[in-house]
C-alpha cells in the first residue's frame, strides 16, 4: 500500500537491523514498559509477519518513498488480551525519533484505517495508549477516534508500580451512512 510520500509494505529481512536500534532507543520507548534487545526485536517482527498469514493485515514496515529509508511501522493487530472491549483491531504505529514530526503517522494511520473499514471490512477499531503519550493521543484524535473516559483501564500486561499502568481507549467506528 501507499500513501503520497510513503510505501506500507510487508517486512524485509535489511529492516530487522534499523527496527532493533528504534527499540533500543530509550526515547521511542518511553511509552512502554522497556526497550527491546535484538532478540525480542526479531522475535516482534516474526509475530508481526505471522500476525499477516493470518489475518491478511497487520503492522506494515514503513518506508519513505523518496528515499526508501525504514522508518518504523503502521497497521492494525487484533488485541485478545484480557480487558472488557476486547478481542478488538487495533490501529496502532511507532517510529523512529528522525521520522517524529513529519505527519508520517498520521498519514499512515489514515491509510491503515481505510484500510479496515475498506479491504478488511471491520466494522470498528480501537486504538490505546499509555494516559500519559500526548503525542499517539493527539494522532488518535486527528484520526477521528473519540474517548470514554469510562473505558479507560489499568493494563493486564504492565506492571502495577509503574507509571505507565494507566491507559486510555480511543474507538472509531466505520462511516455507514
Amino acid at each position: 500500500m501507499q500513501t503520497e510520500r510513503l510505501i506500507m509494505r510487508r517486512w524485509r529481512e535489511e529492516d530487522r537491523e534499523p527496527f532493533a536500534a528504534m527499540n533500543a532507543d530509550p526515547q521511542v520507548m518511553e511509552h512502554f514498559p522497556a526497550t527491546l534487545t535484538r532478540e525480542e526485536s526479531d522475535m516482534l517482527v516474526d509475530k508481526i509477519e505471522q500476525h499477516f498469514d493470518e489475518h491478511g493485515f497487520s503492522l506494515w514496515a514503513l518506508e519513505v518513498r523518496e528515499s526508501g529509508e525504514f522508518i518504523g511501522f503502521t497497521g492494525l493487530g487484533w488485541q485478545t488480551f484480557d480487558a472488557p472491549f476486547l478481542p478488538a483491531v487495533e490501529v496502532g504505529w511507532r517510529l523512529a525519533r528522525p521520522a517524529w514530526g513529519h505527519g508520517y503517522a498520521i498519514e499512515a494511520a489514515r491509510r491503515a484505517v481505510g484500510y479496515a473499514f475498506g479491504e478488511a471490512g471491520l466494522d470498528a477499531i480501537i486504538s490505546m495508549t499509555a494516559a500519559r503519550n500526548l503525542r499517539s493521543r493527539a494522532v488518535m484524535e486527528r484520526l477521528g477516534m473519540t474517548r470514554d473516559p469510562a473505558e479507560d483501564f489499568d493494563h493486564p500486561r504492565i506492571p502495577k508500580d509503574s507509571p505507565l499502568l494507566h491507559h486510555v481507549l480511543y474507538r472509531l467506528e466505520r462511516d455507514t451512512s
